[in-house]
């Protein structure tokens, strides 16, 4: 059995790892940290996890840490983050990082939409930690850098158009709509019932700190630089994301040609699922799951390429990510632990 500890479990992805890592059957939690409630059980804090985890939040002291476990799940806010997970890498623990602090590649643009980046001679090795695009790195990793929730629904959405050059890099929109937990378990006033019940908003239009991530990773995919409008959205439900991603064809089209070109793309993926013509995604449909739903569809009269993406925002665009990538990182089967039926309804 694998010893792993999650640093920052007391937020919605850390509570969410708690759940996945529990019934793993190749690892064992050993530590879960939290500054706010040092010292308390995590069931005191999480009565769903009551008989299920027995530990008990301690201070995130990466020195004790190491003596605890060998592999370390990182849900600390940006820059946090990547104050403590140089320590855990100079230790010989292997790391997957939840925050956005190594999931670019160019310190640069980092630091034009976050902060100084205080640990850069890291960020050449950290993999970016979206299997479908590369598993194979990720096998051989000490670090990864898991990706954002809104980034994961829209790159798989657009992997196969991007690929294979169907669609103008530049003609891209992203309309997109997620779930209240999206914004994190800390008191905000925005995020109240009376606020967010019975209402449909927008937010963070035309700067929202997912756009150069999803630049970075589309323009590794088209091969030449691209710029993104992206619009998200907030909807008032606890969890799951829709994309509805729009792209101008480059070439003729049938909604046939589409559909085999998904279908084909991703036959040997285990977490995504193309629907078949007459079914759209839906948030209830993976809610609790790892897997991605994918619809395409061809608007002939706007000649728009139109993709529909779902995930469960907790655990494809968070948690159970980064338990795939903790999988593969240590040579398990990529599905372990994992193989969750969706909640429905």
């Amino acid at each position: 059995m694998v010893k792993v500890a999650v640093i920052g479990g007391s937020g919605y992805t850390g509570l969410e790892l708690l759940r996945l890592l529990a019934r793993h059957p190749a690892v064992v939690l050993t530590a879960v940290t939290s500054r706010e409630y040092d010292g308390k059980g995590v069931a005191e804090v999480f009565p769903a996890l009551a008989g299920i985890c027995p530990l008990h939040f301690s201070w995130p002291d990466p020195a004790k840490l190491t003596q605890l476990a060998e592999f370390f799940f990182v849900a600390l806010p940006h820059k946090t983050a990547m104050a403590v997970i140089p320590a855990l890498l100079a230790a010989g623990a292997k790391v997957v990082d939840l925050s956005a602090d190594f999931r670019f590649r160019d310190r640069a643009v980092y630091e034009s939409w976050y902060q100084e980046h205080t640990a850069p001679e890291l960020l050449a090795e950290a993999v970016y930690g979206l299997p479908e695009l590369y598993r194979e790195a990720i096998k051989t990793a000490r670090l990864v850098g898991n990706p954002g929730c809104y980034p994961t629904s829209v790159i798989l959405g657009l992997a196969p158009l991007l690929t294979n050059g169907l669609i103008d890099p530049q003609s891209i929109i992203a309309d997109c709509k997620s779930g209240a937990s999206g914004a994190g378990r800390g008191l905000n006033l925005g995020m109240l019932y009376c606020e967010v019940n019975d209402d449909f908003r927008a937010y963070k239009v035309a700067g929202h700190r997912h756009t150069p991530e999803m630049e970075q990773e589309l323009s590794r995919l088209a091969q030449e630089p691209l710029t993104i409008t992206f619009t998200p959205h907030l909807l008032p439900m606890s969890r799951g994301i829709l994309a509805t991603l729009y792209a101008t064809p480059r070439q003729p089209l049938t909604a046939e040609a589409l559909q085999a070109l998904y279908e084909r793309f991703y036959q040997q993926e285990p977490f995504v699922r193309v629907c078949p013509p007459d079914t759209l995604p839906t948030t209830t449909a993976v809610r609790g799951s790892n897997y991605c739903d994918i619809a395409v569809r061809l608007d002939r009269r706007a000649n728009r390429v139109i993709v529909l993406s779902a995930i469960d925002n907790l655990t494809r665009g968070a948690s159970g990510q980064a338990v795939c990538n903790m999988n593969l990182m240590l040579g398990l089967p990529e599905i372990q632990g994992l193989d969750v039926v969706p909640f429905l309804p």
